[in-house]
């Protein structure tokens, strides 16, 4: 399974890219994805969105399992936005509650940008190392430092966090296993039940995750880290002929995207 924030080591054209080209396209795609009004754009980003996830030789199936712990969070907003949202033509209506076109139009579309957003942000984590993303992040937020902005600081937090987001999932699996083996069934009962039975989950989640963080702590001090010292890094970024070109081909993809648009 592909969770967000871990890398997967592959050979691909999109694991060789410069990280910080990646971001940079992920930050683009990103927004282009709010430029998408009609039913023909959105296709249009769709399908390049598909055609990076089989460049990136990731198997589908993998960024499936990745996508759907976010299901739950998706299908919740898209269930407020039908139900809270007014315009068009009413279908139901009960008290403040109604269904209207334009609510049901609204949650196609609030689906369909969380759903392609969370799946580059994916691709993004999947092909690139946590630290050239870090590293990447960096470079791109440097500009900040004329402002006073702890950009190092910055950088670092986002470099611990992502790098802990697979242990943090790997603990949450350990304890439903520990939990199920006491007889606990996560299934069972109503949503407030279950919501009761996530309680177990949290308390010892929250125990380990300072664990971790006083272990990190302590070997960063074992090693004298410092951020008010200069820091160099072992592995450049370098820009490459192929990371102009796929900034090109984001380019295009914009232009496809006015074009339909347009029409």
């Amino acid at each position: 399974m592909v969770v967000f924030g871990s890398y997967i080591p592959l050979n691909s054209p999109i694991h060789r890219l410069d990280a910080r080209t990646k971001l940079l396209l992920c930050i683009w795609y990103v927004i282009s994805v709010f430029f998408t009004n009609h039913l023909w754009s959105s296709l249009w980003l769709t399908a390049v969105l598909l055609v990076t996830l089989i460049v990136s030789r990731v198997p589908l199936k993998m960024y499936w399992s990745g996508l759907k712990p976010f299901l739950i969070i998706i299908l919740i907003t898209v269930c407020l936005q039908v139900l809270f949202s007014s315009g068009g033509q009413i279908y139901w209506h009960y008290g403040w509650i109604s269904i209207t076109s334009d609510g049901i139009a609204n949650s196609f579309l609030i689906f369909y940008r969380f759903t392609v957003i969370i799946t580059a942000s994916t691709v993004l984590t999947a092909t690139t190392p946590t630290l050239q993303l870090a590293n990447a992040f960096s470079w791109l937020i440097k500009p900040l430092k004329w402002i006073k902005v702890p950009v190092d600081k910055i950088s670092l937090m986002l470099s611990i966090a992502l790098r802990f987001v697979p242990t943090i999932m790997n603990d949450i699996k350990v304890i439903m296993d520990a939990q199920r083996s006491r007889g606990m069934n996560f299934h069972q009962g109503n949503i407030m039940t279950r919501l009761k039975h996530l309680l177990p989950i949290v308390i010892p989640l929250f125990v380990s995750a300072f664990q971790h963080s006083e272990d990190l702590a302590t070997a960063m001090e074992a090693r004298g880290y410092s951020l008010d010292r200069p820091r160099t890094e072992y592995r450049q970024l370098q820009w490459h002929s192929r990371d102009t070109v796929a900034i090109v081909l984001i380019i295009l993809v914009d232009v496809g995207i006015g074009i339909l648009n347009f029409i």
